[in-house]
């Protein structure tokens, strides 16, 4: 079955006249439906009753999102080439009009060419298709997703000196993300009404767009994307393999009735992918950690090994999120997630390591460009933990430096007793986590890692999960919604210099110019840096416009004097500026406010006249 279903002002229908013997039997009138879900629908060959249910089940799950109650059901033979027979159809339709008894249901006729007219919403789910088919399998879900949805959760603040505040009788007059947070963690409500900011600018700076000839939330990444992403990668890896990790890799792909994972699987809150092959039943890795624990488990280890610390930048992990969710860089089904794993002997050496992970995160998301004002923390643990553990928590929060969300559990519904993450907020109010780490008391046993401790006995140990950056792609997300603050509030937006896909421009008054801005681009290359000329015969005043438009953080116009000049009028975007450098001095800032973070060439030809033109 193929469905495309829009949410719509109105629709108005005629039948016009009898397309097929089998149409029935009506009287031909005008009808007008407003505020509905209109389902266009073609029935195809092998449907079946359980199609018909399914269908119904996701188109009724789909309206409850956009909080529409009205149904048309339309038959629309075009979408499809591979039809039922006409009495199969039309008994799936009439099937599919009797199952919900919530949704006020109208069905179009069935057999009939009808003129329509038609007023579609401009929200981001207004406009969705399906393909329903009676092979296909219905979705595993994990025990932890269903937990999830049903955990009945306390929710608090605590402000820096300890002490736990009933989130509705809290202050936040001074704290207005906060409770943004504290709003959207309590309705568990992920999906959007509205296209965040950040999806413009990331078109419109030619650096990821929707890929429609993949699944949702599978993006694909343009020249300048691909530039900002690879930084974002090196930049975290180098810092996680400072703090010691090992970098591994691992499959993507894993057997389903595998024993730890089957367990596993049920313990994670994330719903997966799967894949039949060859008689067995694979996911795509929704995480590291399995790959990481079934190499650990091979280890020989010794109390003296741990805290073992393994790493892997994972391109991709895989998640199916709900469709309503998938937004932009927000939320993906498919991301690039930098995890590292701590194994310790004991819970006293994993909150050592706990703490070290903290301030390696707050370093990380501070590198890349995010502030401690455009994020909020949550820490989640259950009660038994906290009353063992005040004193890392309170410690733990001190440390932020200002009240976090506090989400408290009776008892344990996953395989972690504690968990934070920094949560950036974004234009719309909603919430997504960068950093995050997680103290597991399950998998040492679960996947069978042992260490020898120092009574030459084995051991479990007990395990850490971080992502001290989070998804990549989030960060990115998170980079080009506090641009599109800065766009609102009046300054111009820009991207940290070590990110920017160009960091000098150079333009010639005239041709006859071109040729010293391509020595001089040279020299400038030479130090590592990431340099363009725009040789288009355009006028002084537009170019200069395009690299203000392209977030180019220095500009150089050169013509008759500057060719003879030992300084140079360079226009810097930060401070707004134009300041009188030389180009050593020039070198010699971008150099100090790009040190310790990683280099890369320019990821498309330096003569702007050479690029393709990204039509997003």
């Amino acid at each position: 079955m193929r469905i495309l279903q829009l949410h719509c002002d109105s629709i108005e229908f005629t039948p016009v006249k009898k397309e097929i013997e089998y149409a029935e039997e009506i009287e031909p009138t005008a009808k007008k439906l407003e505020e509905v879900v209109v389902a266009f629908i073609a029935v195809e060959d092998g449907d079946n009753s359980t199609v018909a249910k399914k269908a119904m089940s996701e188109i009724s799950e789909s309206m409850k999102k956009v909080g529409c109650n009205r149904l048309l059901l339309y038959p629309y033979a075009h979408l499809s080439s591979k039809l039922a027979s006409p009495s199969t159809a039309f008994s799936i339709f009439k099937e599919m009009e009797s199952l919900s008894k919530e949704l006020e249901v109208t069905r179009a006729p069935f057999g009939w060419t009808k003129s329509f007219k038609i007023h579609v919403k401009g929200h981001p789910l207004a406009e969705t298709s399906k393909t329903i088919t009676a092979g296909e399998k219905d979705e595993i879900t994990s025990d932890a997703v269903k937990a999830e949805s049903k955990i009945e959760s306390f929710w608090y603040i605590m402000s820096t000196d300890g002490k736990m505040h009933k989130v509705n009788e809290f202050d936040f007059a001074n704290h207005q993300n906060l409770e943004f947070l504290a709003k959207y963690e309590a309705s568990k409500k992920r999906s959007v009404d509205a296209p965040p900011p950040h999806v413009k600018l990331m078109k419109k700076m030619a650096i990821a767009d929707y890929e429609p000839a993949s699944d949702s939330g599978n993006m694909r990444f343009f020249p300048n994307g691909r530039l900002i992403k690879s930084l974002i990668e090196r930049y975290v890896s180098d810092k996680i393999m400072d703090y010691g990790g090992m970098e591994v890799e691992t499959p993507i792909m894993y057997d389903s009735h595998h024993p730890s994972m089957e367990s596993y699987f049920h313990r994670f809150p994330a719903r997966q992918y799967n894949i039949d092959s060859e008689g067995k039943k694979l996911f795509l890795r929704f995480a590291a950690c399995f790959g990481q624990f079934l190499m650990a488990k091979d280890f020989q280890l010794s109390y003296k090994n741990l805290p073992l610390k393994l790493y892997e930048l994972t391109r991709y992990s895989f998640r199916k999120e709900q469709s309503g969710e998938l937004v932009g860089l927000r939320r993906l089904r498919a991301f690039t997630m930098p995890d590292c794993h701590a194994m310790c002997k004991d819970m006293e050496q994993a909150k050592e390591e706990f703490r070290k992970r903290f301030d390696l995160s707050k370093e990380v998301i501070k590198g890349l460009g995010i502030d401690e004002s455009d994020y909020e923390m949550a820490i989640r643990f259950t009660e038994e933990f906290y009353n063992e553990n005040k004193s890392l928590i309170e410690e733990t929060v001190k440390k932020n430096g200002r009240p976090v969300l506090v989400e408290m559990w009776k008892e344990r519904f996953f395989y972690f007793v504690l968990k934070w993450e920094f949560n950036f907020v974004d234009n719309l109010g909603k919430a997504s986590a960068l950093s995050t780490d997680q103290i597991d008391v399950e998998n040492g046993k679960r996947y069978n890692i042992e260490y020898i401790d120092e009574n030459n006995k084995p051991q479990n140990p007990i395990i850490l999960h971080n992502s001290p950056s989070g998804a990549v792609e989030r960060v990115i997300y998170a980079l080009l919604e506090k641009a599109a603050k800065d766009i609102r509030e009046g300054r111009k937006p820009q991207f940290p210099l070590w990110l920017a896909p160009s960091q000098v421009r150079i333009i010639p008054v005239k041709p006859e110019y071109l040729q010293y801005c391509e020595q001089l681009a040279e020299k400038i290359t030479g130090f590592e840096i990431r340099v363009d000329v725009d040789d288009r015969n355009e006028s002084v005043g537009k170019s200069i416009r395009d690299a203000e438009t392209d977030w180019i953080p220095y500009i150089l116009v050169i013509g008759e004097k500057e060719v003879s000049a030992e300084k140079f009028s360079i226009r810097d975007r930060k401070s707004g500026n134009v300041k009188e450098l030389t180009i050593d001095d020039l070198i010699n800032e971008i150099k100090e406010q790009t040190k310790g973070k990683p280099l890369m060439k320019l990821n498309m030809d330096r003569d702007i006249s050479k690029r393709p033109q990204i039509m997003v």
